[in-house]
Parts: C-alpha cells; sequence; structure tokens
C-alpha cells in the first residue's frame, strides 16, 4: 500500500501535467518542403498541371517552326517484372512532360503549327478498370482529362494514325522527339521510312528548356532547398565510424521525407580515399576519425532536380590542412560565381576558377598548382536532368540554372573536397539556390557540434 503523501503528490502532478496539456494546444505537424496537395484524378504523382505555363511552351514551340506538325509520345509503362527490377518508378520523356507536365503513360501529343485545323491535341488511351487494379488510376480521353490537362480536345489513341493521315496533305515538315526514349517507338519509325519530311524535334525544344520559366525555375527550388535540408541531416547525423551507406540513407531519407519524388542521380558518398573519386557510387567503406566526406546527391521534385555536393569532416572538425584546401575550393568557386551574369559563358567561368585557384595555390599541393588536381568541369547546367540541354559557350541568359563546382584531389592524402551549389542567373548577376546548405567550415564546424557530439 502506497503512503499517503505519495498519492497526494502523485495526483497533484497529474493534475498540473493535464491543466498544462489543456492550456497549451500541441504544435501542428511541420510541413515537408516538397507538399502539395494531389489532384485525385491525375495518375502518377497526382501533381496538378499549370496549364498557363504548358500552353504558353506549346504556343511558343508552334511560332518557332512557323508551319508544320509536332508529335510527341509520352513514355510507356514499365515492366516491373521483366525491365526495372531495381527501379520500377515510372518517369515521364523530358520532352512530353515540359509541353504537358502530365505523367501519364502511352499518351501522344500533336501540335499543328500555322493552321487551326487541329490546333493541339492529346491522345490518350481508354481506361481499363481490371488492368488499372495492378496499375492504378489512368488518365483517359474523357472531359477530365482536357480539364487537368488545358487541352480541350483529348481523343483516344486509336483515332492518331487516321488524324495524321488526313494531316499529310499540310505543307510542312513533321518534327518529332528523335532520341534514345523514341528511337523503338514502331510509329515514329514508321513515318520516318514512310518518305515523309521528319525531323527532330529536340533542338527546338532543348532550346526552350535551357531558359527556365517561373513554373520551372519555382519546382527547381523545391528541389533544391529538399536537396539543402539532406545536407543538414547528413551532417548532423555523421559521426567516426558510421558506414558510408548509413550516410547516404540519412540524406536519402531526408529527401523523401521532405516530399522528393525520387533521387535526381545515383548520390555519391565518399570517405577518406574514396573522397578523391569523383563518380564513387558503392558506398561500402566504414569512416574514420580524421576523414573528410564528400556528399554528392541531389533530390528530383515535380520532375526538376537539383545537385548539390558539401564536403565535411565526419568528426565535426576540420584539421588545419584540410581548412586551408577546403578554403581554397570556396574562394575560387566565389570568384566563378562572382563573374555569374548574362552574357558570360561557361567556359569562361571555368577559366576564372582556375585561373582564380593557379594565383591563390601556393605551395599547398607541391610543386604543381592546385588547379592540376581540379580534374573535371566547373559545372553544368540544371534542370529536369542533373546534366541539362546546353553547352559550355552558351552565353548566359537570366533563368538559366547551372552548377558552380571546383574541387581539389589529392589522392595520396586521402583528401578530397568538392563544393557544389546550383547558380540561378538573373538580370543582375546571379543568385545562389542551395544557399541553405552550410558551406563555410565555421558554419559546419558549428551544425556539426549541435549534432550532440
Amino acid at each position: 500500500m502506497r503512503p499517503l503523501a505519495f498519492v497526494v503528490v502523485a495526483v497533484t502532478f497529474t493534475a498540473v501535467a493535464a491543466a498544462q496539456t489543456r492550456s497549451t494546444p500541441p504544435l501542428p505537424p511541420v510541413q515537408p518542403i516538397g507538399a502539395w496537395t494531389p489532384v485525385p484524378e491525375l495518375p502518377g504523382m497526382g501533381r496538378p498541371v499549370d496549364t498557363t505555363a504548358v500552353a504558353l511552351r506549346r504556343r511558343t514551340l508552334a511560332a518557332r517552326i512557323g508551319r508544320g506538325m509536332v508529335l510527341v509520345p509520352g513514355a510507356h509503362e514499365r515492366d516491373v517484372e521483366r525491365d526495372y527490377v531495381q527501379d520500377n518508378d515510372f518517369r515521364q520523356t523530358n520532352t512530353f512532360f515540359y509541353l504537358t507536365e502530365l505523367e501519364t503513360q502511352d499518351a501522344w501529343l500533336l501540335i499543328v503549327a500555322g493552321s487551326d485545323a487541329a490546333g493541339t491535341v492529346l491522345f490518350l488511351p481508354p481506361r481499363t478498370p481490371a488492368q488499372e487494379r495492378w496499375t492504378g488510376l489512368r488518365l483517359g480521353p474523357d472531359s477530365a482529362a482536357a480539364r487537368r490537362s488545358g487541352i480541350a480536345r483529348v481523343l483516344p489513341t486509336d483515332s492518331l494514325d487516321r488524324m495524321l493521315a488526313a494531316l499529310s496533305r499540310a505543307a510542312g515538315p513533321l518534327y518529332v522527339p528523335l532520341d534514345a526514349t523514341t528511337q523503338e517507338e514502331p510509329r515514329l519509325k514508321a513515318l520516318v521510312f514512310a518518305g515523309r519530311d521528319v525531323r527532330n524535334l529536340r533542338p527546338l525544344v532543348d532550346s526552350m528548356r535551357l531558359v527556365k520559366d517561373a513554373d520551372e525555375i519555382a519546382r527547381m527550388r523545391k528541389a533544391v532547398d529538399i536537396s539543402a535540408a539532406g545536407q543538414v541531416a547528413a551532417m548532423q547525423a555523421a559521426r567516426p565510424g558510421m558506414w558510408e551507406y548509413e550516410i547516404e540513407a540519412v540524406v536519402e531519407a531526408a529527401f523523401r521525407r521532405n516530399g522528393a519524388d525520387r533521387l535526381g542521380y545515383p548520390s555519391i558518398v565518399g570517405s577518406g580515399p574514396n573522397s578523391t573519386t569523383l563518380h564513387y557510387d558503392v558506398s561500402r567503406r566504414q569512416t574514420r576519425d580524421g576523414d573528410l566526406v564528400v556528399v554528392d546527391a541531389g533530390a528530383e521534385w515535380g520532375q526538376y532536380t537539383a545537385d548539390v555536393t558539401r564536403t565535411f569532416p565526419v568528426n565535426g572538425k576540420f584539421t588545419p590542412r584540410q581548412k586551408a584546401i577546403y578554403d581554397l575550393v570556396l574562394a575560387t568557386q566565389q570568384a566563378a560565381f562572382d563573374s555569374t551574369r548574362p552574357g558570360a559563358t561557361m567556359a569562361q567561368l571555368n577559366r576564372i576558377a582556375r585561373e582564380y585557384m593557379r594565383a591563390h595555390s601556393g605551395t599547398q599541393c607541391g610543386e604543381q598548382s592546385c588547379d592540376a588536381y581540379f580534374i573535371h568541369g566547373l559545372g553544368h547546367w540544371l534542370g529536369m536532368d542533373v546534366h541539362d540541354v546546353g553547352d559550355y559557350s552558351t552565353p548566359l541568359k537570366p533563368g538559366m540554372v547551372l552548377t558552380l563546382e571546383p574541387g581539389i584531389y589529392l589522392p595520396a592524402e586521402a583528401l578530397g573536397v568538392r563544393i557544389e551549389d546550383d547558380v540561378l542567373v538573373t538580370p543582375a548577376g546571379a543568385e545562389w539556390l542551395s544557399a541553405k546548405a552550410p558551406k563555410t567550415t565555421a558554419e559546419i564546424e558549428r551544425l556539426m557540434s549541435r549534432g550532440g557530439r
């Protein structure tokens, strides 16, 4: 039997706790960075289509063509039991998505430029309820598809060939995307071998994709913010003795927790000697006290990907040697960023970065300048693909997104440093999109010290 005093104290404590609970409402759950409200009628992610943005893209494409037809196939369903054992996630082809933002299988888009005879037509396979028990919801050729896609004319796919035949007398060439995603498409093969004037659509659409519109930039901001959250999670969790795959799991769990659709590319987590291998993707080494870890990872959101790299000490503290190399890489990146503006080219920025590193290396890398150990290009274009459309000679314009990722790799010291950020070109210069991922040695050490070491 309990003493009476104990019972009184216990009852009093319980009453106080209950009163506090009643007077302090619980905090609302934290929304994931990539949260959105799905549309039940849309397959895939159910993400709403920005009908205004895609309609403008289609009109712009038609205006560039002048006269002719555009025919774009969507991606096909993957055979999860045969072809994609490790990755069965459907992903729309970039060209079809750019012009529709629809994540639906086996669709076709037809645009007739220079004529009002057909305009834009979306072709969809009929819905099969029994098949949808296996595949999930599909978008069919009905009023719901027209409403959600913003394309007024939606027809069954079995009417596509008849319409193409009826339009065959229309003046102008037929533009189709000719790439790895369409090389086995029977309908496109038949059109090519039928003697039609068939031209590759990709150069036209790719030139449009290089400059992002407001909808694309908004998607990329989500992907970048999610990727930055993954880097923060990795720094907070890292400890000597963790396996690389454990750090990789922390990064990718943060991506998914914040609403990423998928990875933008296989994550790179290289510690110690593996930090000097550019595309190391095994993640099987156990980290040791004193190692640097290079984490190169990007989340995809809304079919657009980020690409963010951070290098940090697994024990939370840079050595003087590590800090010296790190700070040189960071200053090199800043020099390139300061020169990023409309009219510049990636080739020029690459040259500026190398000249800066060469001028400030001193003897830090021995007899050679440190730029001898900067063994890759400064960066690349970013968008729906991690290495997106564009080349090093393209003059920068507002709305373009690129990465800046200088690095120094010293295998003899098992010391590799890469710092990569995503950058938006603006009318006045550039913006760091990935600024939420800590980058200076002081910021990284401060964050990692709060991780409970």
